[in-house]
């Protein structure tokens, strides 16, 4: 039998008026906005809208869509394009899949809740679905608060069929039967189905909170919102990935530094780096499903499989790992051209011991070298013993933060950063732009948590001798370096000062076979006496790598 119960017998909340609810009555308190967020409200429904795509608008021919339906964790702000810093993993979602065989299309809004979406969107992308199609359905996060007045969006806690709530909004008089979240997600699953499309239930996101009663792991939602979402995939036989609990194992190897920049601005909305990862996530889930009606789905994705430098390894050999720019990696080819000391690295190393890699890249800042995936490259390729030599500098200062090339970081160490609409010659984009120091930092951090030794290495000098002496950043670059290794304790390998030295014995005019065709660029000559600088480096601090130099 149904039971229909009315708001107004809850309206007491203090702890004594709980203390004399009865059973029912504090099974239809609503639950807590643990969030603490002031997220999007209906109230721009008409202008989200139009940057939602038209359901369907996406299909190509008679190809199939994966709908995604969820809140500000899958599509943040009303236009989803990352304005304000912070990302939900719809945007990255698409990465994954062959686009010339299914399209994804991210129909979900911040501030829904199963309810919500249930009653004010989900018609309208009902419209959109055709048989073969693929619908993602993820909320939870804002199933709570008022059920009656403000967002009004809070659903009964659990999965009952039968619970129901009559409510009237206060603020505009409306009338709402409110039902469980299970019932929610029933009506999700049966309604995607009765169209021919396949369902597919997800666990929530995880916030940025720790357990308190499991140090150094983050808090689950396995006795909520993703215990209700399996129980009703179970109960429909609906495929379920449980995105929270793949998402906040990753999490759980992190430093709280690093699982906290995974976050942009409050605990629960994702920067770039956790809306890329949740992504992942619901990806390796998806992969890793026995429920055979996937296995379509499957046959369409692309970049399942994390990307690697492709270097070659060798039993019982670390690797170590160059990175850098174009003062680490030229051509390195004619005689008479332009040479990177990494190029000149295997003078130094004995290769019979140890693997050298040169992944540096011609015209990268720590900033670019990161926004094009090469450095997520060395990292998946880590292995612990491996070591990595991080140096950067020459592509990091200028005027260039959101424009141009927009490879410049800001200025200094601070742990900071600021979202800048970038515009360039092939795109418009919004990037968090961090300092210098920070991303020197997020790389030792990132070799470290792979069981890897990272060593930090100042930028090669320049061929500029103000006063007869060679040129110095010890006021800049240097500084921004020190306050590093001050932060991480990191090893440190002050090629600068190590052949700016070099190069004031050998005086002004005999340094200029050092360098070839401008005042940053070395000829093979120069890249030879910065490996030897290196190698000097490393013997001065003692590094663990002296016993792989020659």
């Amino acid at each position: 039998m149904k039971k229909t119960l009315l708001l107004t017998l809850f309206a007491a909340s203090s702890m004594a008026a709980s203390a004399q609810m009865t059973e029912d009555e504090l099974k239809y308190q609503s639950m807590e906005d643990v969030n603490k967020v002031v997220d999007l409200t209906l109230d721009s429904l008409e202008k989200a809208s139009t940057a939602r795509p038209l359901a369907g608008s996406s299909r190509k021919g008679s190809n199939p869509v994966l709908f995604l339906v969820g809140n500000s964790t899958m599509r943040t702000g009303t236009l989803g394009n990352g304005d304000n810093g912070q990302w939900g993993w719809g945007y990255f979602a698409h990465e994954y899949f062959d686009e010339n065989k299914i399209t994804v299309e991210n129909q979900a809004l911040g501030g829904t809740s199963s309810r919500t979406f249930y009653k004010r969107l989900w018609p309208d992308v009902k419209k959109g679905i055709k048989p073969g199609d693929y619908v993602i359905i993820e909320l939870g996060h804002n199933d709570n608060g008022p059920f009656d007045s403000g967002r009004a969006r809070a659903t009964i806690k659990g999965i009952s069929a039968t619970d129901s709530l009559e409510v009237t909004i206060k603020e505009t008089g409306v009338h709402e039967t409110v039902y469980s979240y299970g019932e929610y997600m029933r009506r999700f699953v049966r309604e995607t189905r009765a169209l021919g499309a396949h369902p597919i239930l997800m666990s929530l996101t995880p916030r940025n909170a720790y357990d308190e009663k499991n140090p150094g792991h983050v808090v689950r939602v396995n006795q909520t919102f993703g215990l209700w979402a399996r129980q009703i995939a179970e109960e429909m036989g609906c495929p379920f990935i449980d995105l929270n609990e793949i998402s906040a194992q990753k999490y759980d190897q992190m430093t709280e530094w690093k699982y906290n920049y995974h976050f942009y601005l409050d605990h629960i909305h994702t920067s770039a780096f956790g809306a890329k990862l949740n992504a992942r996530s619901a990806v390796e889930g998806i992969l890793a499903s026995d429920n055979t009606e996937l296995q379509p789905l499957k046959a369409m994705m692309i970049n399942t499989q994390l990307p690697t430098t492709g270097v070659k390894r060798e039993a019982g050999k670390p690797v170590v790992f160059i990175t850098g720019d174009s003062t680490v990696k030229n051509t390195d080819r004619d005689e008479d051209g332009m040479w990177g000391w990494g190029s000149q690295a295997t003078d130094i190393f004995d290769t019979d011991k140890i693997t050298v890699f040169n992944n540096a890249q011609a015209g990268r800042s720590c900033r670019s070298y990161l926004r094009e995936g090469r450095w997520d490259k060395v990292y998946n390729d880590l292995q612990p013993g491996d070591f990595v030599l991080i140096q950067f500098g020459h592509n990091d200062a200028g005027n260039e933060l959101d424009h141009g090339k927009a490879r410049n970081d800001i200025t200094g160490t601070a742990d900071s950063s600021h979202v800048y609409r970038v515009r360039t010659d092939k795109e418009v984009r919004n990037e968090v732009v961090y300092t210098f120091g920070w991303y020197l930092c997020k790389m030792i951090d990132d070799v470290r948590q792979k069981g890897a030794t990272p060593i930090l290495v100042s930028l090669t000098p320049r061929n500029e001798w103000p006063g007869g002496k060679i040129e110095r950043r010890n006021n800049s670059f240097g500084k921004w370096y020190r306050e590093v290794v001050a932060k991480t304790a990191v090893e440190f390998v002050d090629l600068h000062n190590i052949t700016a030295d070099a190069l004031d014995e050998i005086g002004q005019n005999d340094a200029k076979e050092y360098f070839k065709k401008d005042h940053t660029h070395t000829s093979k000559k120069g890249a030879k006496l910065n490996a030897q600088s290196i190698a000097k480096g490393l013997r001065k601090i003692n590094s663990p790598l002296v016993k792989y130099l020659k």
